[in-house]
């Protein structure tokens, strides 16, 4: 069924309202970060999710257009030490950041220690203060008993959302994952979806499945999908 004019922009406009479109690279040049914001705005995503050393400039340009300034910490591993994270929280949100998303320590998951994976979440919720925080869970990478008691000790140290993983290197985000969270989650938590993300159908399924934002690399070439046009070739589209 071929969809009007205004049906369309509606679409665009649904799908872009929960999007996190997101760059995340060692070589992010100044001419892709800004290529990156002028898409943002373009199609007036909830936020933008940029490394660290990008946050003080990226609110900048952000400020006054509703979009916010998203950014992460201790990602791909979750080793740095609980200090080191929360210092780097306060350092982001000093900057401009709006959203945190954090990496926990697997590790200490893992190893039975609930203690210190509590603790190194308590202390970047504390450091962001009113700021949302929102949590890599890597779900694929844990047991089915493991994966209740990662979010048990995630709402516990007061995290505002649930995330199923931290990208497509650890596994494509499903609606079983969403649902999984949304299910466990008290009303006050939200979920975010992530990995692998690159098609209008996956954020609906996502989204129906109780995803309240998803993050991906590819939303330009999903709102070009949506438009019936045929996206740039990109090499970028990780996450």
């Amino acid at each position: 069924m071929i969809k009007t004019r205004d049906e369309v922009e509606l679409e665009m406009k649904e799908l872009a309202s929960r999007i996190q479109s997101t760059i995340i690279s060692n070589t992010l040049t100044y001419a892709r970060w800004e290529q990156h914001l002028d898409e943002c705005l373009k199609y007036h995503f909830q936020a933008a999710m940029i490394p660290p050393a990008w946050v003080k400039r990226t609110a900048e340009r952000l400020r006054g257009t509703g979009i916010k300034t998203a950014s992460f910490v201790d990602f791909p591993y979750g080793t740095m030490t609980s200090e080191g994270k929360a210092y780097e929280t306060a350092q982001l949100i000093e900057n401009g950041a709006e959203e945190v998303d954090m990496m926990p320590n697997l590790g200490f998951l893992l190893s039975g220690m609930e203690s210190e994976y509590s603790n190194d979440i308590r202390g970047v919720v504390k450091a962001a203060g009113e700021i949302p925080v929102k949590i890599m869970l890597e779900l694929p990478l844990l047991g089915a008993q493991q994966r209740e008691r990662a979010v048990t000790l995630s709402v516990e140290a007061g995290v505002a959302y649930l995330k199923n993983a931290s990208g497509g290197a650890v596994g494509v985000a499903t609606p079983e994952q969403i649902a999984f969270l949304r299910r466990l989650a008290p009303p006050r938590v939200l979920v975010k979806a992530s990995g692998g993300i690159k098609t209008a159908q996956q954020v609906r399924e996502l989204v129906e499945a109780g995803a309240d934002v998803v993050g991906t690399s590819a939303g330009g070439q999903i709102m070009a999908e949506v438009q019936g046009r045929t996206p740039p070739e990109r090499s970028d589209l990780q996450y």
